[in-house]
């Protein structure tokens, strides 16, 4: 018998439905349901810190690629939305389990997907759970704009030119109730009125960094200011005034704005609401016209007309996505993969503008921030010695060809006794240790706190033998380590081989690959170049 239980948390606790908790009433339903089932028929996955909202979970994908390796009996999870919140996303995994014949069982519905009425009443307990994630969704937005409307400061990492700062307010019946407001940081708000003035002088983010950095200036953190921190900068809105200039531009781009023209007094500035969808990985900004704009209670900084003139100068530089962005230039081989051994960054190419024909590799951070000293390199100069230098290894009895083939012979003596066996003699080995401890147990007159370790020892033992069983069964569904590390050798001698017959045809690119199969980086410190060799 195979069974796979999965477990999921949204937010770590160990109360409740933890993921423990879930695991332990799913084996207890699978021992009482299923004779002769034992611990070594069962496999785990937990996902804990990861929503329903999607499948994209890392241990439930795993899940997924196991069974398409090994065919279980059966699926068990505690309950419905542990799987999925999603009707889309349940229904075409309850309809790849069933073409392949696999039960689905949740323990808290009562739901088996091997009778047609539990299969019935699945899908429509999924519909239930979707409804009431929709519910949710609706719910926190209308809470946004109810607190939008008040111009609440939320909380959370401040922009740099605020703090913040709790007040009271008088609301019905007396009552107190405490909120925040943004405060004017006068010294980082200096340099903030610095970017966007020179921004406007300069109309590029990237000479606006040069000049801060030029001046010495830096970020709250201490550190040189990033693009996208000047960016990030430049675009949010709680630095512009509340005027009619703002009102028309978010009106225009169908936000959902909570102020009237009569609104535009004071000098205050705006807050922003819904601007990034934390419900995806690292939180993407979301388009203008899913943003809640109203005007906050701290006091804005740039007029509106300013605010809005950067912003359609980012506007005018975004791709409209007809021709894709250009990732390599066309003409260096080496651009990116050399680093400046004075201060680390790495080096691009850059063509002459005296003379378009030549290039030359430069350290980003002597491009960028005029600040490393490390003299260029002659690009097309340095692309001849480097390819030059690698027509060397194209020989079998190369010195690199010889250690790897050494280091291949290596891994393959330590391959010689086969995992399985290897596992095998484990998982006898913890099981004798765990027949041990308890007989030990089984004693008499034993001091409770060597009872209390001996049972530690016992449930780390059959944990390891668990992990052990997992893998004796996953054996041979793939390559192990030792095969893998084998098999990546073998292609980069291969690599060697016929490196000098096909790279004088090659295409630039198709050489820039080439150089990257066997180049891992070099290093230049104005004097010396160092070529590092995978395997060297």
């Amino acid at each position: 018998m195979d069974f796979r239980i999965y477990s999921r948390k949204s937010v770590y606790t160990g109360k409740g439905e933890s993921i423990e908790n879930q695991v332990e009433m799913c084996k207890a339903y699978i021992f009482s349901n299923f004779a002769g089932a034992t611990e070594a028929d069962i496999t785990v996955y937990e996902d804990e810190g990861f929503s329903g909202k999607s499948l994209d979970r890392p241990q439930f994908q795993q899940m997924m690629k196991d069974i398409k390796k090994h065919k279980p009996d059966c699926i068990v999870c505690y309950r419905l939305d542990r799987i999925s919140r999603n009707v889309g996303d349940f229904a075409s995994l309850i309809e790849s389990l069933n073409d392949r014949d696999i039960a689905f069982v949740c323990i808290k519905e009562k739901f088996d997907t091997s009778t047609p009425m539990g299969k019935a009443m699945m899908y429509i307990a999924s519909v239930f759970a979707q409804l009431e994630r929709e519910t949710i969704a609706e719910r926190v937005r209308d809470n946004m704009l109810m607190l939008a409307k008040m111009g609440r400061w939320l909380g959370g990492q401040t922009p740099t030119g605020y703090s913040s700062e709790k007040v009271q307010e008088v609301i019905i019946d007396g009552k107190m109730k405490t909120s925040c407001k943004l405060k004017v940081n006068e010294e980082e708000m200096e340099i903030v009125r610095l970017i966007y003035q020179k921004m406007i002088a300069f109309h590029s983010v990237n000479g606006v960094r040069k000049y801060l950095a030029s001046q010495n200036i830096k970020s709250r953190t201490g550190k040189d200011f990033s693009l996208l921190g000047i960016k990030e900068i430049l675009q949010n809105p709680v630095y512009c005034i509340a005027d009619e200039a703002a009102r028309t531009y978010f009106v225009e781009r169908d936000a959902v704005v909570c102020f009237d023209q009569g609104d535009c007094k004071d000098g205050r500035g705006l807050l922003s609401y819904n601007k990034r969808d934390y419900t995806k990985g690292h939180a993407p900004r979301q388009s203008i016209d899913k943003w809640i704009i109203a005007v906050g209670k701290h006091k804005g900084q740039i007029p509106g007309t300013e605010w809005v003139s950067i912003q359609r100068l980012f506007e005018e530089n975004k791709t409209d996505g007809s021709k894709p962005p250009v990732m390599h230039n066309d003409y260096s081989l080496l651009s990116g993969m050399i680093y400046c051994a004075k201060c680390g960054s790495r080096m691009f190419a850059k063509r002459r503008s005296n003379n378009p024909k030549v290039f030359d590799y430069i350290c980003s951070d002597k491009m960028q921030l005029n600040r490393c000293d490390c003299p260029n390199l002659n690009g097309p100069q340095m692309d001849d010695m480097v390819c030059e230098y690698l027509m060397n290894y194209e020989n079998q009895n190369s010195e690199l060809c010889q250690r790897l083939e050494k280091l291949k012979r290596t891994i393959k003596s330590a391959m010689s006794e086969a995992p399985r066996e290897r596992l095998e003699k484990r998982i006898q080995a913890c099981d004798q240790e765990i027949n041990r401890l308890v007989d030990m147990l089984a004693g008499e007159d034993m001091n409770p706190a060597v009872v209390k370790r001996l049972n530690d020892k016992a449930a780390a033992l059959d944990a390891e033998m668990q992990e052990l069983v997992r893998a004796k069964k996953e054996l041979g569904t793939g390559l192990d380590a030792g095969e893998e590390r084998s098999i990546q050798l073998d292609m980069l001698v291969r690599a060697l081989a016929v490196f000098k017959e096909n790279f004088a045809s090659a295409s630039v690119y198709e050489k820039r690959t080439l150089i990257r199969l066997i180049v891992q980086k070099c290093e230049w410190n104005g004097r010396d170049f160092d070529i590092f060799i995978y395997g060297e």
